[in-house]
């Protein structure tokens, strides 16, 4: 049995001051939970709906339908931004608040092999319960970094590493030379890139619709574009 000290401490992982204090997020589904036990991440207890009940189950879950299985894991340490390699492929989130679409993108960035995302401090947190069900397990292989992401940039550009990002007005994504490695700057929702981040891009990327001259949609959900472009860079 689980005592109301313990359903209000993993119920409060729901929220990310809580999870800042404590160090802690959870996971839901069997899945996710067999992921975690099989990743390098730390968990701390798993609740099963057959060991505690269909009610504790629903009291700490945060899904409308709670899973049979649920698991408590430590947020790893924060590391420095690693060097990539000359022919790495990064993404970089720029102020990215829907939590389906950066779960999606984390998602995204494992299913095309690369490992590193840069993200803007204000970029939704990526414990957020929603986040973690929408990467389906990827969590637990990409590294997500939060930083300040003009002068990470800036200094990537520094060493040489190109930095392409998508706009509503740049190249033709599908008639450009587009390098084997490099950081592909991805822009929020409702505003793009931003200014001082779009002011280090090298490259500015277009994904044009079908029929060029037709008239549907103003823009690509930043989860789909995601996938067009790692896409186009896969294939070179």
């Amino acid at each position: 049995m689980l005592s109301k000290n313990e359903i209000k401490r993993i119920k409060s992982l729901s929220q990310k001051k809580f999870r800042d204090e404590e160090g802690l997020f959870i996971v839901e589904g069997e899945k996710m939970v067999a992921e975690a036990l099989a990743s390098d991440f730390e968990v701390e207890a798993v609740y099963r709906t057959s060991e505690i009940g269909e009610e504790a189950m629903g009291r700490i879950s945060a899904l409308s339908s709670p899973s049979p299985a649920l698991a408590v894991v430590r947020i790893p340490a924060s590391g420095g931004i690693p060097a990539p390699a000359e022919d790495e492929l990064l993404l970089a989130l720029d102020s990215l608040r829907d939590p389906g679409n950066v779960g999606t993108i984390i998602r995204l960035a494992d299913w095309f092999g690369i490992r590193t995302i840069l993200a803007s401090p204000d970029t939704v947190d990526i414990y957020n319960p929603k986040v973690v069900q929408a990467t389906m397990g990827a969590i637990f292989r990409v590294r997500f970094i939060y930083c300040d992401l003009p002068a990470t940039l800036s200094a990537m550009r520094g060493r040489g590493i190109p930095v392409y990002g998508t706009f509503l007005e740049g190249d033709d994504i599908y008639k450009s030379s587009l390098t084997k490695g490099g950081v592909i700057v991805m822009g929020s929702e409702s505003n793009g890139i931003g200014q001082d981040v779009a002011a280090l891009v090298d490259r500015k990327l277009y994904i044009p619709p079908f029929p060029p001259e037709g008239t549907g949609s103003e823009s690509l959900n930043v989860a789909i574009a995601t996938a067009i472009t790692c896409s186009e860079f896969r294939r070179r």
